[in-house]
């Protein structure tokens, strides 16, 4: 089992930062890869970006290429979203998961945390 926690989300001003992290424990080993995931109200849940946590190979949305940063710090298991220049439209419940292999699809994440309320005023 994997547990993961997101913390970090809030209420930001369009343009501005904001940083989501990921606290992964238990047998984080057997998943390889870390994504985030959002979900708008009234939209399908979309992919943001995911990790290789071995190689630190990168996979980045087209709507979010260039302003968000997926990093991880492997001594501390956790893994950081830095959004930069975020947009109304960037407001949803942003989730961690942890996955097989680092792609795009919400079915090759196996755990899943609880998600954390990301707001973007205009």
């Amino acid at each position: 089992q994997v547990q993961l926690i997101e913390s970090g989300g809030g209420l930001v001003q369009a343009g501005g930062p904001l940083i989501l992290s990921c606290a992964a424990s238990g047998r984080i080993f057997s998943n390889i890869a870390m994504g985030w995931f959002r979900h708008a109200p009234g939209k399908e849940r979309e992919f943001v970006t995911t990790i290789n946590w071995s190689d630190g190979n990168t996979l980045y949305a087209d709507s979010v290429k260039g302003r968000f940063t997926i990093t991880t710090d492997n001594a501390k298991n956790t893994v950081f979203l830095q959004m930069n220049s975020l947009k109304p439209e960037d407001t949803a419940v942003y989730y961690c998961a942890a996955g097989r292999l680092t792609l795009a699809y919400a079915s090759l994440y196996d755990y899943w945390g609880q998600g954390t309320q990301v707001t973007v005023s205009s």
